[in-house]
Protein backbone atom coordinates (compact mmCIF):
# COMPACT_ATOMS: atom_id res chain seq x y z
CA UNK A 1 0.00 0.00 0.00
CA UNK A 2 1.34 3.42 -0.95
CA UNK A 3 2.10 5.90 1.82
CA UNK A 4 -0.39 8.76 1.92
CA UNK A 5 0.94 12.27 1.99
CA UNK A 6 -0.76 14.64 4.39
CA UNK A 7 -3.17 17.04 2.67
CA UNK A 8 -1.82 20.03 4.52
CA UNK A 9 1.78 20.81 5.31
CA UNK A 10 4.68 22.56 3.74
CA UNK A 11 7.65 20.88 2.05
CA UNK A 12 10.91 20.84 3.97
CA UNK A 13 13.38 21.34 2.39
CA UNK A 14 12.23 23.57 -0.45
CA UNK A 15 13.77 23.65 -3.90
CA UNK A 16 15.12 27.20 -4.23
CA UNK A 17 14.65 27.10 -8.01
CA UNK A 18 10.94 26.40 -7.58
CA UNK A 19 10.63 29.12 -4.92
CA UNK A 20 12.19 31.66 -7.26
CA UNK A 21 9.92 30.63 -10.14
CA UNK A 22 6.82 30.93 -7.95
CA UNK A 23 8.06 34.38 -6.91
CA UNK A 24 8.35 35.25 -10.60
CA UNK A 25 4.70 34.28 -11.02
CA UNK A 26 3.76 36.49 -8.06
CA UNK A 27 5.66 39.39 -9.65
CA UNK A 28 3.79 38.93 -12.93
CA UNK A 29 0.43 38.75 -11.15
CA UNK A 30 1.30 41.86 -9.13
CA UNK A 31 2.25 43.77 -12.26
CA UNK A 32 -0.99 42.67 -13.91
CA UNK A 33 -2.95 44.16 -11.00
CA UNK A 34 -0.91 47.38 -11.03
CA UNK A 35 -1.64 47.77 -14.76
CA UNK A 36 -5.28 46.64 -14.84
CA UNK A 37 -6.33 47.86 -11.36
CA UNK A 38 -9.27 45.44 -11.11
CA UNK A 39 -10.08 43.64 -7.85
CA UNK A 40 -10.55 40.24 -9.50
CA UNK A 41 -6.87 40.16 -10.52
CA UNK A 42 -6.03 39.94 -6.81
CA UNK A 43 -8.17 36.83 -6.25
CA UNK A 44 -5.79 34.27 -7.84
CA UNK A 45 -2.80 36.03 -6.26
CA UNK A 46 -4.25 35.89 -2.74
CA UNK A 47 -5.61 32.37 -3.28
CA UNK A 48 -2.19 31.17 -4.42
CA UNK A 49 -0.53 32.48 -1.26
CA UNK A 50 -3.27 30.97 0.92
CA UNK A 51 -2.95 27.59 -0.82
CA UNK A 52 0.85 27.59 -0.48
CA UNK A 53 0.72 28.55 3.21
CA UNK A 54 -1.71 25.72 3.93
CA UNK A 55 -0.27 22.96 1.75
CA UNK A 56 2.79 24.10 -0.18
CA UNK A 57 2.30 23.72 -3.93
CA UNK A 58 -0.36 20.98 -3.61
CA UNK A 59 -3.45 23.23 -4.10
CA UNK A 60 -1.73 26.19 -5.77
CA UNK A 61 -2.07 26.23 -9.58
CA UNK A 62 1.12 28.28 -9.87
CA UNK A 63 2.94 26.06 -7.38
CA UNK A 64 1.91 22.89 -9.25
CA UNK A 65 2.88 24.34 -12.63
CA UNK A 66 6.30 25.28 -11.28
CA UNK A 67 7.05 22.10 -9.30
CA UNK A 68 5.56 19.56 -11.71
CA UNK A 69 6.18 21.09 -15.13
CA UNK A 70 8.79 23.86 -15.20
CA UNK A 71 11.39 22.94 -12.55
CA UNK A 72 11.79 19.29 -13.67
CA UNK A 73 12.59 20.50 -17.19
CA UNK A 74 15.35 22.85 -16.07
CA UNK A 75 18.82 21.43 -16.31
CA UNK A 76 20.37 23.45 -13.52
CA UNK A 77 21.79 22.50 -10.18
CA UNK A 78 19.05 22.87 -7.63
CA UNK A 79 19.71 24.16 -4.14
CA UNK A 80 17.50 23.15 -1.25
CA UNK A 81 16.70 25.46 1.66
CA UNK A 82 14.70 25.03 4.89
CA UNK A 83 10.92 25.09 4.44
CA UNK A 84 9.68 27.00 7.52
CA UNK A 85 11.14 30.39 6.47
CA UNK A 86 9.66 29.96 2.98
CA UNK A 87 6.26 29.15 4.49
CA UNK A 88 6.52 32.27 6.65
CA UNK A 89 7.33 34.28 3.51
CA UNK A 90 4.22 32.85 1.81
CA UNK A 91 2.24 33.98 4.87
CA UNK A 92 3.61 37.49 4.48
CA UNK A 93 2.60 37.37 0.81
CA UNK A 94 -0.88 36.31 1.90
CA UNK A 95 -1.12 39.27 4.30
CA UNK A 96 -0.09 41.69 1.55
CA UNK A 97 -2.23 40.21 -1.24
CA UNK A 98 -5.22 39.50 1.01
CA UNK A 99 -4.94 42.96 2.53
CA UNK A 100 -4.84 44.47 -0.94
CA UNK A 101 -7.92 42.49 -1.99
CA UNK A 102 -9.83 43.65 1.09
CA UNK A 103 -8.65 47.24 0.58
CA UNK A 104 -9.67 47.17 -3.09
CA UNK A 105 -13.11 45.81 -2.26
CA UNK A 106 -13.50 48.51 0.44
CA UNK A 107 -12.65 51.24 -2.06
CA UNK A 108 -9.19 51.98 -0.64
CA UNK A 109 -7.44 51.72 -4.00
CA UNK A 110 -4.31 53.55 -2.86
CA UNK A 111 -3.78 51.09 0.01
CA UNK A 112 -4.21 48.16 -2.38
CA UNK A 113 -1.68 49.63 -4.81
CA UNK A 114 0.87 50.28 -2.04
CA UNK A 115 0.49 46.73 -0.69
CA UNK A 116 0.87 45.13 -4.12
CA UNK A 117 3.80 47.38 -5.03
CA UNK A 118 5.52 46.25 -1.82
CA UNK A 119 4.72 42.64 -2.63
CA UNK A 120 6.09 43.10 -6.15
CA UNK A 121 9.37 44.50 -4.79
CA UNK A 122 9.79 41.64 -2.30
CA UNK A 123 8.89 38.98 -4.88
CA UNK A 124 11.28 40.55 -7.41
CA UNK A 125 14.13 40.34 -4.90
CA UNK A 126 13.37 36.63 -4.42
CA UNK A 127 12.89 35.91 -8.12
CA UNK A 128 15.91 37.79 -9.43
CA UNK A 129 18.44 37.59 -6.59
CA UNK A 130 17.26 34.79 -4.23
CA UNK A 131 16.82 37.40 -1.49
CA UNK A 132 13.82 36.30 0.56
CA UNK A 133 12.74 39.20 2.77
CA UNK A 134 10.22 36.98 4.60
CA UNK A 135 13.03 34.52 5.34
CA UNK A 136 15.20 37.34 6.70
CA UNK A 137 12.38 38.47 8.99
CA UNK A 138 11.83 34.83 10.04
CA UNK A 139 15.51 34.57 10.99
CA UNK A 140 15.32 37.78 13.03
CA UNK A 141 12.20 36.59 14.83
CA UNK A 142 14.01 33.34 15.67
CA UNK A 143 17.06 35.24 16.91
CA UNK A 144 14.83 37.35 19.16
CA UNK A 145 13.10 34.24 20.51
CA UNK A 146 9.69 35.14 19.08
CA UNK A 147 9.74 32.04 16.85
CA UNK A 148 10.97 29.02 18.85
CA UNK A 149 14.22 27.42 17.68
CA UNK A 150 12.56 24.02 17.23
CA UNK A 151 10.33 25.42 14.45
CA UNK A 152 13.34 25.31 12.15
CA UNK A 153 16.24 23.41 13.64
CA UNK A 154 18.03 23.37 10.28
CA UNK A 155 17.90 27.19 10.32
CA UNK A 156 19.95 27.17 13.53
CA UNK A 157 22.35 24.38 12.57
CA UNK A 158 24.01 24.92 9.23
CA UNK A 159 26.34 21.92 9.57
CA UNK A 160 23.94 19.71 7.60
CA UNK A 161 23.79 22.20 4.73
CA UNK A 162 27.57 22.60 4.75
CA UNK A 163 28.05 18.81 4.65
CA UNK A 164 25.56 18.49 1.79
CA UNK A 165 27.33 21.26 -0.14
CA UNK A 166 30.74 19.62 0.44
CA UNK A 167 29.35 16.27 -0.80
CA UNK A 168 27.93 17.98 -3.88
CA UNK A 169 31.28 19.61 -4.65
CA UNK A 170 33.12 16.32 -4.10
CA UNK A 171 30.67 14.53 -6.41
CA UNK A 172 31.08 17.14 -9.16
CA UNK A 173 34.87 16.96 -8.81
CA UNK A 174 34.75 13.17 -9.10
CA UNK A 175 32.67 13.28 -12.28
CA UNK A 176 34.64 16.00 -14.04
CA UNK A 177 37.25 14.90 -16.51
CA UNK A 178 40.77 16.05 -15.83
CA UNK A 179 42.33 18.12 -18.56
CA UNK A 180 45.90 17.71 -19.69
CA UNK A 181 47.99 20.40 -21.20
Amino acid sequence: MAERRPRFGFPNPVNETSARLVATGAVLQSIAYLVIREWWVLVPLAFGFLARVLAGPRFSPLGRLVTEVITPRLHVEHRFVPGPPKRFAQGVGLVFSGGALIAELAGADVVAVVLIAGLAVAATLEAAFAVCLGCIVFGRLMAWGIIPADVCESCNDISGRLAAQAALIARSDATSTPTTV
